[in-house]
């Protein structure tokens, strides 16, 4: 799911403030984010709020200063290695160690399996560095240090699910091949159901229960990719605070960006439930080595097709809201 922040970019240039107030509609997700109190003692930033600052500008939304084009290279390695980690390697080691060795059923699942996720630990544990040490500079807006945040707890959560269902598949003299095909759909399902919870909880005017990354308690909800792209693009993508900072002034500035940050969530939410839902029909239906290869590869091709029409959809909906503020601030 956290390809879907690659495509959340701009180019607007830094607009001047101006005293007049843009209008916005009255409904719960646009109502400011109440601001922590302040930590004299803390050197934590804290969230960004209209009350603190204009957030009318001229000629342009609020810009997001962060470009992609800078960090193709990064990107493309990173995702490289991560097809060739889970898709590359279980389907490889399996067939291989089956087929070309006399290893008994157990000792092929148990070194295939404890192959994976490799790139994706590494990951996990670079992150949380970044988020623990001292003067972390894209540490969570207004939370304390071991509040993480939001997108590592999940991640978190997905591991230990996965965990659980490789070490289980793997306990057994001869291990059930179609439950070892289950971490990726598993990994769809948990944050299609995060997603699809979040956005229903938002249209319902549901407070936030706990923090969501710079949301505080009680605030109104956000779209549930809001904290996705927060998170990723300021931790993984070295975006740091200002990126939080700016995501927050764009969101409370821009009705426009809100809506297709909605639509968003709501394409990515319901997309991972049907591939989640589909792969695992599969999974269990259909033979048990084409199930194998289906469960590794079919949420990554999806994921491949989703992250494209996000490109798509993101560059022409940024035209959009760029055309549909000058066009506002021209009738003011």
């Amino acid at each position: 799911m956290a390809t879907v922040v690659l495509s959340i970019r701009t180019h607007s240039p830094t607009a001047t403030f101006v005293n007049e107030t843009i209008p916005s509609e009255s409904t719960a997700t646009t109502q400011p984010v109440e601001a922590p109190t302040p930590n004299p003692t803390s050197t934590t930033p804290t969230l960004t709020t209209p009350e603190s600052v204009n957030l009318n500008f001229t000629s342009a939304p609020p810009p997001l200063n962060y470009d992609l084009r800078k960090r193709w290279v990064s990107i493309t390695w990173f995702w490289t290695l991560i097809l060739i980690d889970s898709i590359a390697v279980p389907i490889a080691l399996y067939f291989g160690l089956w087929y070309g060795t006399s290893l008994s059923p157990n000792a092929v699942f148990s070194i295939s399996t404890a192959s994976l996720g490799g790139v994706s630990i590494i990951e996990y544990f670079l992150r949380f560095y970044k988020l623990w040490k001292k003067g972390s500079t894209c540490r969570v807006l207004g939370a304390r240090r071991w509040y993480l945040d939001w997108f590592h707890w999940n991640f978190s959560a997905a591991w230990l699910f996965i965990m659980c269902e490789l070490i289980i598949g793997t306990a057994f003299r001869n291990p059930p091949i179609r439950l070892l095909a289950m971490p990726v759909s598993s990994l769809c399902a948990w944050f299609a159901f995060q997603l699809i919870v979040s956005d229903t909880m938002r249209i319902l005017g549901v407070p936030c229960p706990v923090r969501i990354s710079s949301v505080p308690k009680g605030s109104p909800m956000r779209p549930g990719i809001y904290s996705i792209i927060e998170d990723v693009v300021a931790v993984d993508g070295g975006g740091e605070n200002i990126f939080r900072d700016e995501l927050n002034a764009r969101f409370e500035a821009s009705h426009y960006f809100r809506q297709m940050l909605h639509r968003l969530t709501l394409f990515w939410g319901v997309g991972a439930a049907l591939v989640a839902t589909i792969t695992t029909i599969l999974i269990f239906t259909i033979q048990r080595e084409a199930a194998y290869c289906v469960g590794w590869v079919l949420p990554f091709i999806w994921a491949g097709v989703w992250t494209a029409w996000t490109f798509l959809y993101v560059k022409k909906s940024l035209r959009q809201e760029k055309a549909l503020w000058a066009e506002k601030q021209g009738g003011v």
